[in-house]
């Protein structure tokens, strides 16, 4: 498989949203950052997850989300009329930290490895979607769509501290190859009530 590539490298601090009648503390909203960022076993420097019960720790210190998802958000957001056609979407918008192209949920299995110049990360898990998407992305409908779709990222343990910066390419180390991404998404969101 060719390498794939980080679009944006993306970090957040924990803030208070008002959405839909709740308040609630997250860092969904990430931004992008432009210098190389420290990677620790935890995470990034400068990022944080505000539920550490759901997101974090070490087999999800990083979330993933590949860009060639974009247009179908750009779309549907605009279908609901929360954005106009052509409006870009941020990349981070979807709380992910790297936003990345050349993987695929249905190309990443649990246990495969990207490896970068200076880290090296593995694949841990899919992203479950909550209510706090369907604020990040202005719609009430997000979460479901996500469920539907499949376009759920996946989850990164650190195997390797070091560095990364936007632009940045890595390869594909494949792991046992005994469950898919998208496999694991598809069971766990039929167990769930999204």
């Amino acid at each position: 498989m060719s390498p794939g590539r980080i679009v944006s490298l993306n970090t957040a601090r924990a803030r208070r949203i008002d959405a839909d009648g709740r308040s609630f503390v997250s860092a969904i909203g990430k931004r992008p950052v432009a210098e190389a960022v420290r990677v620790h076993t935890l995470g990034l420097d400068g990022d944080e997850q505000a539920d550490p019960s759901l997101h974090g720790g070490l087999s999800k210190a990083l979330y993933a989300y590949p860009h060639e998802h974009y247009p179908f958000w750009q779309t549907v957001r605009a279908q609901a009329r929360v954005a106009l056609w052509d409006e870009p979407l941020a990349c981070g918008t979807l709380g992910e930290n790297l936003t990345i192209e050349g993987l695929l949920e249905t190309q990443a299995w649990i246990g495969d490895r990207l490896r970068f110049a200076d880290c090296e990360l593995a694949v841990s898990g899919p992203r479950l979607p909550c209510f706090k998407l369907n604020a990040a992305i202005g719609f009430a409908q997000a979460a479901k769509l996500m469920v539907q779709s499949g376009y759920c990222g996946f989850y990164l343990a650190v195997v390797r501290p070091g560095t990364l910066r936007a632009g940045e390419t890595f390869d594909l180390l494949p792991g046992p190859r005994e469950v898919s991404v998208s496999e694991l998404f598809r069971a766990r969101a039929a167990r769930s009530d999204v």
